[in-house]
């Protein structure tokens, strides 16, 4: 018994497309991530999926929903899902961050799990609630398909506690551009494999896709 799992990132906003560091910030999609969100609701209409969920802020939720209309569904937000805190970064562009941060953004760089931006969070607190809550849908879903909407680091950081990828190096081995979808395979006793990773053909203009931001 398998149950599928697609795990999507946001659409576009502002923010991102100005590679501005936006995590408990709250920012809208944009025109075109709103675009991007429907063009990935046409490539999901078609299938059985029988739940949507995702986290609570608001780039996450109306991806959620644009997807979910087309199954008649309403998305459950869960709080767990939310994107990793940047604190004092947050909404800064990285360039600034950069040289107004200097050295801390130099050790957040070297370990992101256990470095955390002035007054944010670090990756491994963000692992450690994001894949309980996968879990505990996938659990909740056994032998379904199931969608969730969520973010950047936290669809990262998730992806390499689900197959054994150290997550030290979740930031330099793994992305996630705006609204990308993720394919995960589980088998009955919960073992993920990866089907599809990062893909935006249903949107992409161009082979490398947009700029992502941190979010």
């Amino acid at each position: 018994m398998t149950t599928r799992l697609y795990l999507m990132r946001h659409g576009e906003t502002a923010l991102s497309a100005a590679d501005c560091f936006s995590g408990a910030s709250e920012a809208e999609l944009s025109a075109e991530g709103r675009r991007q969100a429907s063009c990935l609701a046409q490539r999901l209409a078609t299938l059985p999926i029988a739940a949507f969920y995702c986290s609570p802020l608001g780039r996450a939720r109306a991806t959620a929903t644009i997807v979910a209309a087309r199954h008649a569904l309403t998305p459950v937000v869960v709080p767990d899902l939310r994107e990793l805190d940047y604190g004092q970064w947050e909404t800064l562009p990285r360039e600034e961050v950069t040289a107004r941060f200097a050295a801390d953004y130099v050790a957040w760089g070297v370990d992101a799990l256990a470095s955390a931006p002035p007054g944010g969070e670090t990756g491994l607190a963000v692992l450690a609630r994001v894949l309980p809550a996968l879990r505990a849908i996938v659990c909740a879903h056994a032998g379904q398909h199931v969608a969730v909407v969520a973010h950047k680091a936290a669809n990262r950081l998730a992806l390499c506690g689900l197959l054994g990828i150290d997550p030290r190096s979740y930031r330099d081995r793994l992305d996630q551009s705006p609204a990308c979808l993720n394919i995960l395979d589980f088998d009955a006793d919960g073992r993920a494999r990866l089907a599809l990773f990062n893909d935006v053909s249903h949107y992409a203009r161009g082979a490398n896709g947009p700029r992502s931001g941190e979010e």
